[in-house]
């Protein structure tokens, strides 16, 4: 064994699990792709005040997760703990909201760090699927995003998700609520951190977890009931959309998300089968992000659906995914001359198109048919001394077990034709 092991609350991908984590990167990328959605990569580490600003001074995430350090020049960088706002600074670095052509649309893939307790669904590091699209502020786009994840979690045959949709208001209307909840907190028996978040965030306390905290919250002010008539409308043009569309959403007053640069529409992926840790994926309106960290004002929406906690959701449902094959051929060469060839024949399978292995390592007959099955290959291709004599190798199908000669010059023809 190693000395070294992945640190603790992180996990390592490796062969087969790995092949589920592509499938569902590809399964959630795919319908953005198909929307104008252009793929953006941002890096691992950033500025410490874009996180601060942009997520949130009084969030969890900046005040007790963030991975932080400082350089060697004394910069301080944090390990990225979400998406949006990296995707958003590469975007107004680039200029690509002055190009003429809004929203601009990005999609985005990649590994985000969080010092957590670690728990099943909950890891230090862990991977999500994003997509943002930024400059226009359009209730159909809202609803766009939500229809594209709802459609990617389908494809992969997730049946057993919920999608919980909320409204947070805007500027106008969110401060003349805030002020009326906070009242309403301020009788509550609270510990002394949850009443400093009163103070500086506390739509946040409404996401509070703990039984006993909720219990309190019953008749805590809506939202709702303190919407302008423009957010209202905006909302309901939304719930309209998706309605239409066919995607099933439940109303959640209480939805506020972890982030504090959500406006307006704010919506949650969650699976009942995950136990705590139940939501897959969420995202929102972020009208005024980009003015946070020193942009133009450019009212914007996006979401990001966890990898591995979709992986998770896969499992509860015991849902399988028809992953692709990663050998459809295994060539097993019986000599040196034959290890030569047969090397020759699968370079030029490959060059084809189809997937093909070789038996490495100069191992005798049997062992290298072992490691034909344990490849999981439909054909086997064998050739020893006699074989290359006649100008042939033997094509087996490992299915049915037959096998037979088939000239050398013919053999990608023939594996082409079987292979489809």
């Amino acid at each position: 064994m190693s000395t070294f092991q992945a640190p603790k609350g992180t996990y390592d991908l490796t062969p087969p699990d790995s092949a589920k984590f592509l499938a569902v990167r590809e399964a959630i990328a795919a319908p953005l792709r198909d929307s104008g959605y252009g793929y953006i990569e941002t890096p691992g580490f950033e500025d410490v005040e874009l996180f601060a600003r942009g997520v949130g001074e009084s969030t969890d995430i900046v005040t007790k997760e963030m991975y932080t350090l400082t350089t060697k020049g004394g910069s301080q960088l944090a390990l990225r703990p979400e998406g949006t706002a990296s995707v958003l600074r590469a975007a107004l670095e680039a200029n690509l909201h002055k190009a003429g052509n809004l929203p601009v649309k990005l999609w985005y893939s990649g590994s985000y760090y969080r010092y957590e307790r670690p728990q099943k669904g909950r890891y230090r590091h862990f991977s999500q699927v994003g997509a943002e699209a930024i400059g226009t502020e359009d209730p159909v786009l809202d609803a766009e995003l939500i229809i594209l994840a709802d459609q990617a979690y389908r494809s992969l045959g997730l049946r057993q998700f919920r999608i919980l949709l909320n409204s947070l208001g805007d500027k106008e209307c969110r401060p003349v609520y805030r002020e009326a909840l906070q009242t309403f907190l301020r009788d509550l028996d609270l510990d002394e951190e949850t009443r400093r978040r009163i103070e500086i965030n506390p739509l946040r306390v409404l996401d509070d977890k703990r039984a006993d905290v909720q219990k309190q919250l019953t008749d805590a002010p809506k939202l709702r009931d303190y919407l302008c008539d423009a957010c209202r409308a905006y909302h309901e043009e939304v719930r309209a959309l998706l309605t239409t569309a066919g995607v099933v959403f439940e109303d959640d007053e209480k939805l506020v998300r972890g982030l504090d640069y959500y406006t307006r529409t704010t919506f949650e992926f969650v699976h009942d089968g995950l136990g705590s840790q139940s939501a897959v994926g969420g995202g929102g309106r972020y009208d005024g992000l980009s003015e946070m960290i020193g942009g133009p004002a450019l009212p914007s929406v996006g979401w990001a659906l966890g990898v591995d906690r979709t992986v998770l959701a896969l499992e509860a449902e015991g849902v399988e995914l028809d992953l692709p094959v990663t050998t459809s051929v295994y060539a097993v060469p019986l000599g040196e001359e034959a290890r030569r060839v047969l090397f020759g024949v699968v370079t030029e399978l490959r060059r084809a198109g189809i997937a093909a292995d070789f038996a490495f390592g100069g191992r005798g007959l049997k062992g290298a048919m072992k490691s034909a099955n344990r490849s999981g290959a439909r054909y086997t291709l064998v050739a020893g001394e006699r074989d290359l004599a006649e100008g042939v190798v033997q094509l087996k199908d490992m299915e049915s077990g037959e096998q037979g000669p088939v000239a050398l010059a013919d053999v990608v023809a023939e594996l082409t034709k079987h292979l489809g």
